[in-house]
């Protein structure tokens, strides 16, 4: 479950033990997160409840096996098999506590290099088609939801002082909302009816939007990273966990730098 106010992409934050603050609650009973998110609906907030296919313990789990293999995604394709697998292992490998947009997207950055070097050494030749297919649409749909982030980001940071300025605020939301679903049904329609995105564009708002930032905000910088590494895995590690050990607006602009350096570089 994931909750944000009606005009901004923060996500609201839950402190745990282990994970410190994070922008999500997770449920194993999704009658307990739906009466969660019907109290925070009431108090004004956006909600998002989804199902997650698989998660990570960070390690604590590997005295009893490791993470479960669960029948949610076990029967997925080969390249999103492994995808899936890279991205929790990730989470094993470095874990920022109260630094949700940090992990997420190095996990996601695992997944998107750690998946195609293992198609392209393992996969069928099927398993690279297949997934070539799935990994274009989900570029293009993401591109779709990064482009209507960044708008209703723009609509958030005007200022709205007058009930003029608050309805304003309101329409212009709206009709952002409104061109994203147009915009979907031609993707749809590119894709022959393909309808795998159907349910989060149904559910979209500031929570999904939000969610969706920390899996993807930082995701071209931490492949910039890789690339200034060599591609070389160990070094790579290595230097996302001196990012780490820095406080976290400071990581944040150290990240960004690097995708700057690296356009200039290949410009």
């Amino acid at each position: 479950m994931v909750a944000a106010p009606e005009f901004s992409l923060t996500l609201k934050t839950w402190c745990v033990p282990l994970l410190g603050c994070v922008g999500y609650r997770g449920y194993f009973d999704e009658a307990d997160a739906r009466q969660e998110a019907a109290r925070l609906k009431a108090e004004g907030l956006e909600v998002n409840v989804y199902g997650v296919p698989a998660y990570s313990t960070l390690g604590w789990m590997n005295w009893a096996g490791g993470d479960p293999l669960l029948n949610t995604f076990v029967a997925y394709p080969e390249g999103e098999l492994a995808r899936i697998i890279f991205h929790e292992l990730a989470h094993q490998v470095l874990y920022v506590q109260g630094d949700t947009m940090f992990n997420e997207s190095f996990a996601t950055a695992v997944e998107r290099l750690g998946g195609e070097m293992w198609l392209a050494r393992y996969g069928s030749a099927q398993a690279r088609g297949d997934y070539a297919d799935f990994d274009a649409r989900r570029r293009k749909f993401r591109a779709l939801e990064r482009l209507t982030r960044d708008r209703l980001g723009e609509i958030y940071r005007i200022p709205a002082t007058t009930p003029a300025d608050q309805l304003a605020r309101s329409q212009q939301k709206a009709a952002t909302m409104q061109e994203f679903q147009d915009r979907y049904t031609q993707l749809k329609q590119n894709w022959g009816g393909y309808a795998g995105y159907d349910r989060w564009v149904a559910d979209a708002n500031n929570a999904g939007f939000g969610a969706q930032a920390a899996y993807d905000e930082l995701v071209p910088a931490f492949e910039a990273l890789f690339e200034r590494e060599g591609r070389r895995w160990p070094a790579f590690y290595d230097a996302v966990r001196r990012l780490a050990d820095l406080p976290r607006a400071e990581r944040t602009r150290a990240l960004q730098q690097i995708t700057v350096t690296l356009e200039k570089h290949s410009g």
